[in-house]
């Protein structure tokens, strides 16, 4: 051992000894800093907005973002949107019509509601029927006076207009003017300060409006789905943390099996919670949706030190040691490994920091700080108060009621666990192999994982889970709608009104052939792109808008016709003309949104298949817009989203290599400096990576993906599974310091310390595998991943650990060399 391995050994030491021998004191700080932490809990900021939280900082939403400033007004008032979706046998029929008309009249009498226009099939048809009816009122007038036969006669003109047609469902049969679904856009006039929780109480407010109309008419838009997600978090943490906690009580009865243990040890996992929670309020992190890991994650880690620190305190009290030299045993020898599982956990928690996603590195920072509080929660507080509630039984005589440790090497769960150091002697080198090719098919396999970012993923199924009405009253989540219209919307409409691609075209726009080279690539566009008249594209633009203006004014329409020199509608001379009457006209604000300033900008918004992929939007995006004469930059929600899911591939790459290699590095120096043996750190990493690729194959067996938390599970994984390995490789250490014998050692490592890891293994996978009954997919899915991460790496450090221990031992105490000390390391 070095001279810093020996200094590190006796701070330790001198550390445990002031801490059992001055038990009290210790106690009474760690409560004192409970209370101050506590503060901290109510100033926690809840974050539900999904989307914002992943795109910050992102280079195509900072693209998107720019765009948006340049088309828009900043002195003008903003614009959002409302839609109201209504569904039924057929939604064209007059009576049908009527009732979302007049569900529009109720909206627009609350001034509260902000209506600012509408714009639907119902708006259109009764405009249709009466040019002068401007009010919401007047159209539900103008359809109220039209019979069933006008009425059908009007769909049937309005038909081949594409704006029309749009917002009906793919089953809209123009020859029968009948469709199943419609869409609405209410639009409001907010002021460019309108904050999101305004928005929110609009849209909630008109969803309930909704509920007492005539017919199946819902709202959707960003206010509610906010408001969905908002509540998610609480439902989910109100349905998981009481079965989470329950789990865990039930294994911790069965690992303590004495009331007073279990007390202590639920003492320090609320402290750890409470730490944590404190350090949140304090440092400003919100605790969005991913957060509800946060909690579950420390729960599983302070399990495993607690019964660590109990089980190893009976093994010597059982042998007749007195309470304070025991748990001076036990510290020193727990200290150690716990610092090294500490440090290992940040490596593999903190890797998430590389992360372009904010969300991903605050969860990083949060898990981080919150192990470094579960170590000195359980590796100073617990002892200390442990010692003092056994002084208080033994003054008060009240017995012990379970002293055993979980497993000895006389106990049948002991030889169990021991077997694998009985068949590991064997050939170890060849189990060694074997073991790393069957790793590496696995992580092959794996890396063919799908990689998706969708807001899908973090709102309840469309179909509540059954085991849902199991639950108390209190504690079953609200009714969710969300995913239900999505999925309406995908199946019901050609375009998806959700989502759109946004190209951006740089060029001298006041060119006579510039809205000609706007328009050309639309004649043949990617087959993610909705198609409207004439298969081309379904496109927004200054075009669309020069061209809805020439149908509502004469005089600009001849305008536009004297300088149409081919007739396609499309102008090409005097461009700069009809854009000075365009822009001073009524529709000046809306070509304002489509042509910069300058007229050397122009966005084009496009309508995409509501089947299509993140992908295929994405990649056709930026093929469309290579077909334009002017540069061209493909952007929008969609574009983000797909550049959202490559980042999440690559921060899930990025935090496993960087998690390991640290890993790796840490452990080879700790061992080095502290045992004078850095080969066991090499040792230490083998079972990590075959937890890792197994669980990697895992995922792409069961269909899942990384998305926007279960990116991270590689080195969450890292950072809980090396707890096993470092447990099994310090008291490994220990007995072979003593024994200088590889099997005299690993058998009460594996029977004693392997007793232990079991009981965390169990405790820990089965209470973070209750995320599974979280009601939102990705923490369903996250919780399992969990679960089946720590059982891989129980197995791993019992099954192949052992074998490398074996083959350490060989290669450290054969003196020879060449061909003789490879033959004396691979065969026994």
């Amino acid at each position: 051992m070095s001279q810093l391995g020996e200094w590190i050994e006796e701070s330790v030491r001198w550390t445990n000894e002031r801490i059992v021998s001055h038990p009290g004191p210790v106690v009474v700080a760690f409560l004192v800093m409970t209370v101050v932490l506590a503060a901290g809990m109510p100033l926690i900021q809840t974050s539900s907005d999904v989307e914002d939280t992943f795109t910050e900082g992102i280079p195509q939403q900072q693209a998107y973002d720019s765009i948006q400033e340049e088309f828009e007004d900043p002195f003008s008032n903003g614009e959002e949107t409302t839609q109201l979706i209504h569904t039924g046998s057929d939604v064209l029929t007059r009576q049908a019509l009527l009732d979302e008309l007049r569900l529009l009249e109720r909206i627009d009498d609350r001034d509260n509601l902000r209506m600012d226009s509408a714009n639907g099939p119902a708006t259109s048809v009764a405009q249709a029927l009466d040019p002068e009816a401007e009010t919401i009122a007047q159209q539900r007038r103008a359809i109220e006076r039209a019979t069933d036969r006008q009425v059908r006669r009007t769909i049937q003109k309005l038909a081949n207009n594409p704006q029309f047609s749009r917002a009906l469902s793919n089953d809209f049969n123009s020859g029968e003017a009948t469709a199943s679904a419609s869409i609405t856009l209410v639009s409001h006039d907010v002021p460019s300060s309108f904050g999101d929780d305004e928005l929110q109480d609009i849209q909630v407010s008109i969803d309930a409006l909704t509920e007492d109309a005539s017919g199946d008419i819902r709202a959707y838009g960003t206010g509610i789905m906010s408001s969905e997600l908002n509540n998610i978090i609480g439902d989910s943490m109100t349905m998981v943390m009481p079965v989470v906690l329950l789990l865990l009580l039930a294994f911790l009865v069965v690992a303590y099996r004495d009331p007073f243990d279990l007390v202590l040890g639920l003492v320090g996992l609320v402290m750890t919670i409470i730490w944590t929670f404190g350090f949140l309020g304090y440092s400003g992190i919100p605790f969005s949706q991913q957060m509800i890991i946060v909690p579950v994650l420390l729960l599983a880690v302070g399990v495993d030190f607690g019964i660590h620190v109990v089980n190893r305190y009976r093994e010597e009290t059982i042998e007749g040691v007195k309470p304070i030299p025991a748990m001076e045993t036990a510290t020193n020898q727990l200290a150690i490994a716990f610092l090294i599982v500490t440090v290992t956990a940040v490596i593999g928690f903190g890797a998430n920091l590389v992360s372009d996603l904010q969300p991903i590195r605050q969860l990083g920072i949060a898990l981080s700080v919150g192990i470094v509080f579960t170590y000195f929660i359980f590796g100073w507080f617990l002892p200390a108060a442990k010692l003092l509630v056994d002084r208080f039984r033994e003054k008060y005589g009240i017995p012990e009621f379970g002293s055993d440790p979980i497993s000895s090497e006389e106990s049948v769960l002991g030889r169990i666990l021991a077997g694998s150091a009985t068949v590991g002697q064997y050939a170890p080198l060849l189990l060694i192999v074997a073991v790393i090719l069957l790793s590496a098919g696995a992580g092959a396999y794996g890396s063919g994982v799908d990689t998706t970012f969708d807001q899908k993923s973090f709102l309840p199924p469309e179909e509540e889970a059954g085991y849902v009405e199991y639950f108390p009253a209190a504690l079953q989540p609200g009714d969710y709608t969300v995913t239900e219209t999505l999925n309406l919307l995908e199946d019901r409409f050609e375009t998806n009104l959700g989502q759109s691609l946004l190209i951006y075209v740089e060029g001298p726009f006041e060119e006579s052939h510039a809205l000609e080279a706007l328009t050309a690539p639309d004649d043949s566009p990617p087959s993610s792109l909705a198609v409207g008249e004439g298969s081309q594209a379904n496109a927004e633009s200054i075009v669309t808008v020069i061209q809805s203006y020439a149908d509502r004014n004469p005089e600009f329409a001849a305008l536009v016709e004297r300088n149409d020199r081919n007739g396609d509608g499309v102008p090409d001379r005097n461009l700069d003309r009809i854009y000075d009457e365009l822009f001073a006209s009524p529709m000046g604000d809306r070509a304002s949104q489509y042509l910069a300033d300058d007229r050397r900008g122009a966005k084009i918004e496009y309508s995409v298949k509501a089947d299509a992929s993140q992908e295929e939007v994405s990649a056709d995006g930026a093929e469309h817009a290579e077909s334009f004469r002017y540069t061209a930059t493909a952007t929008g929600q969609t574009v983000i989203f797909a550049a959202i899911s490559d980042i999440l591939f690559q921060s899930a790459i990025q935090g496993m290599i960087l998690a390991l290699l640290l890993t790796a590095i840490f452990l080879v120096v700790a061992y080095g400096i502290l045992e004078g043996k850095p080969g066991l750190g090499v040792v230490n990493v083998l079972p990590i990576g075959v937890a890792v690729t197994f669980l990697l194959g895992t995922m792409r067996a069961l269909g899942m993906s990384l998305n926007g938390l279960t990116t991270m599970i590689l080195s969450i994984a890292i950072g809980l599974g090396v707890a096993y390995s470092v447990h099994i490789t310090h008291r490994f250490t220990d007995e072979y310091n003593q024994k200088a014998d590889a099997k005299s050692a690993l058998m009460p490592t594996l029977s004693g310390t392997g007793g232990a890891l079991a009981g965390s293994m169990l405790t820990t996978s089965i209470g973070t595998g209750a995320l599974a009954l979280a009601i939102t997919p990705v923490l369903g899915d996250f919780g399992l991943l969990i679960a089946l991460s720590v059982f891989y790496s129980f197995v791993a450090s019992i099954l192949v650990l052992p074998p490398g221990l074996f083959l350490w031992d060989r290669f450290n105490t054969t003196d020879r060399t060449g061909l003789a000390r490879f033959v004396a390391i691979v065969i026994p």
